[in-house]
């Protein structure tokens, strides 16, 4: 079995072509990353722009090519918090339906935070007898937070309007962002997760997305991304923290040229560090998990494992 999942952020589009194994667990087949800022403006306008709208339509042609070519017998598409949050998206959805055929669903955030556990934990080593695990999901205008035991049980799920390009865009003023701006950013991150259920002492929580993945490749001093070693790399809070205080005392030119870090993702990489920081200290948690999976993977894995009637 061949399946393809495809996560229309708000910053980021992500494609997974899979092939199910013998014993039920996917492997990657293909996996690409393309950074359309669907969201551009949208906290503020509410109204996703045309020219944010193009340059995902053009993603998803090409992500279309790659579909046909390798086969894929089932498909899924969804959109998230850009999606949601602002007008527009039916022209989203009918371009998928035209170059995929197939609907793309606009999930609510409760269930992307469902989809985003299953996804976050493959291939960590997590079983039945984990107990409960605590995860995060950063995107560019939300963070889901889910507390739950594997494989399916979930305690506590939630996404909160805090993401790495809606807290830049609402609150980044200057270049670098001057400690007013920061200060704002941690000030809504930290609003935001006020209620969060506290986790068990020595707990260690899992964070997945672009924000986590790339600032455990800028501590790691990836030159070119591996996915593989970024996968369950753990890295300690006061790492996260000089990561984040280092690309926040450079301006977004000079923050480009940072080894592990990709261009595009320089403009709001800070805010994005500063959403992780507050959560991480709402848990007082003294470490993170990394996670290269999410929805993407969740999604790929109801396909596989759906029925043979299914499409």
């Amino acid at each position: 079995m061949r399946v393809a999942s495809i996560d229309i952020g708000t910053n980021t589009v992500l494609l997974l072509i899979a092939e199910q194994a013998a014993d039920g667990t996917l492997v990657a087949i293909e996996e690409h990353a393309t950074i359309t800022r669907l969201g551009q403006d949208v906290d503020r306008t509410r109204v996703l722009a045309a020219e944010a709208i193009a340059r995902t339509t053009s993603c998803l042609n090409r992500y279309a090519e790659l579909v046909k070519a390798a086969g894929v017998q089932r498909i899924a598409v969804v959109g998230t918090s850009a999606m949601r949050d602002a007008r527009g998206g039916e022209a989203v959805r009918a371009h998928v339906q035209t170059v995929l055929g197939v609907d793309a669903r606009v999930i609510s955030g409760d269930e992307e935070a469902r989809v985003s556990f299953a996804g976050t934990i493959s291939g960590l080593g997590y079983d039945e007898g984990s107990g409960d695990i605590a995860i995060f999901d950063i995107g560019g205008g939300s963070t889901e937070v889910v507390i739950g035991r594997p494989p399916a049980t979930i305690a506590y799920a939630h996404s909160f309007d805090v993401g790495s390009v809606r807290l830049t865009e609402r609150h980044v003023k200057s270049d670098p962002p001057t400690k007013a701006d920061l200060d704002a950013v941690r000030r809504d991150a930290r609003r935001a997760f006020a209620d969060v259920p506290l986790i068990a002492e020595g707990t260690l929580p899992v964070g997945v997305a672009g924000t986590m993945t790339t600032l455990a490749s800028i501590a790691m001093g990836l030159a070119t991304y591996d996915s593989a070693r970024v996968h369950g790399y753990v890295m300690e809070t006061r790492e996260l923290a000089d990561v984040v205080e280092r690309l926040a005392a450079v301006p977004v030119e000079e923050r480009r040229n940072i080894t592990g870090l990709e261009p595009k993702r320089a403009d709001v990489i800070v805010a994005g560090g500063l959403v992780a920081q507050a959560l991480l200290e709402r848990w007082e948690a003294a470490a993170v998990r990394v996670s290269d999976r999410g929805v993407r993977w969740g999604l790929a894995q109801a396909l596989a494992d759906a029925p043979p009637y299914a499409t």
